[in-house]
């Protein structure tokens, strides 16, 4: 299984609108993956791990797939889509990182 993580770094004088990506970017993206997608998150960051420190990201989207030949089959054909709805949301450009998920269990 694989996780693709969209981190959105968290910068001052940065927006994101965090209910257009969940009720909007979001759905958009389940509807062009289809059954590939096999489950997701988003997250927003709260805090860096000093206290009172800001978070390092403003927002993460993360989706989970069964391997990374599925992700880019089902992926690669709508980027284009996706980026274009980035400026709906936010003004941010997205790191992406892609992991191979080894532990998935917790108690």
């Amino acid at each position: 299984m694989i996780k693709v993580s969209v981190l959105y770094p968290n910068s001052e004088g940065k927006k994101f609108d965090i209910d257009y990506y969940c009720n909007n970017h979001m759905s958009l993206v389940k509807e062009k993956l289809g059954t590939a997608l096999k489950g997701g998150a988003v997250e927003v960051g709260l805090s860096g791990g000093e206290p009172g420190a800001p978070a390092p990201f403003l927002a993460m989207g993360h989706m989970y797939f069964d391997s990374m030949e599925e992700f880019q089959a089902a992926f690669l054909p709508h980027v284009a889509t996706f980026m274009g709805d980035l400026p709906n949301y936010t003004d941010i450009t997205p790191v992406i990182q892609i992991s191979e998920v080894k532990l998935q269990q917790f108690p």
